[in-house]
């Protein structure tokens, strides 16, 4: 999270973070911790969003039903975000962090879902937008430790299931076929 903290955002920022999975909704409590004082979840599903709100969102937008672009401009009083966060990977998602930030503001690419998106140029030269990408850990995992062993990041309400090695094939079939609301499976021995 340093790498959005220390664009041009400061703490108290607002920030919208598109795609509330797994990985999203980890984003959104890291994002709170890092003093981010609106947080905005966009996703397709009510469950994620209302699991976002419960997590650290302050403000949810289903793109089904409701333009993110319009709700992050009403709740920046029109400026746009400061910052934005892509955890899904797609044209769609991309397009929408990148409408919904302010001029100067930070896009982070998280998601990896297709190997190539388009990126609107003109739109990151004109309003003079930072991009950045992030995969895996740039060394944080010891803070990662930290604020798991402390509790203030949940993982317990993205475990889905917990499974033993014989029922481990059923979960990856359901996983794959997208249950509703399914995310992560322990699998014990």
């Amino acid at each position: 999270m340093q790498r959005i903290s220390t664009t041009r955002c400061l703490i108290g920022g607002s920030v919208v973070v598109v795609g509330a999975g797994m990985i999203g909704l980890l984003c959104i409590q890291t994002l709170q911790i890092a003093g981010f004082s609106k947080i905005i979840a966009v996703d397709l599903e009510d469950e994620k969003l209302q699991l976002a709100k419960t997590l650290g969102a302050t403000h949810t937008v289903n793109a089904r039903t409701e333009d993110p672009v319009n709700a992050v401009l009403h709740w920046t009083n029109q400026r746009g975000a400061d910052a934005a966060m892509e955890v899904v990977g797609a044209n769609k998602p991309v397009s929408t962090c990148f409408q919904v930030v302010r001029r100067g503001g930070s896009v982070t690419l998280v998601g990896n879902l297709t190997p190539s998106v388009e990126l609107p140029l003109q739109t990151v030269v004109t309003r003079e937008l930072s991009i950045y990408g992030s995969c895996a850990s740039n060394g944080e995992i010891p803070q990662c430790i930290e604020l798991l062993a402390s509790g203030a990041i949940q993982v317990a309400p993205l475990i889905t299931a917990t499974t033993d090695l014989e029922n481990t094939p059923n979960w990856f079939d359901r996983l794959y076929a997208g249950e509703k609301g399914a995310m992560k499976v322990i699998v014990t021995p």
